[in-house]
């Protein structure tokens, strides 16, 4: 489960791929946006992994 962590990762450091400006969404080139997508994409897939793992209040 802890493998999807590396998604972001993958994501992000493929630069070509998002090194453009086309399709723009509220008039932010791609490269931006697509950029900031991957915070809450990251923030969901963390909490993810720690709601597989967190076992609750072990306190």
């Amino acid at each position: 489960m802890w493998i999807i962590l590396l998604l972001p990762f993958i994501g992000l450091l493929w630069v070509p791929f998002f090194n453009k400006l086309e399709p723009s969404l509220f008039g932010f080139p791609f490269f931006y946006w697509y950029q900031l997508l991957w915070i809450p994409v990251t923030a969901f897939l963390t909490w993810l992994v720690f709601r597989r793992y967190h076992k609750g209040d072990e306190e």
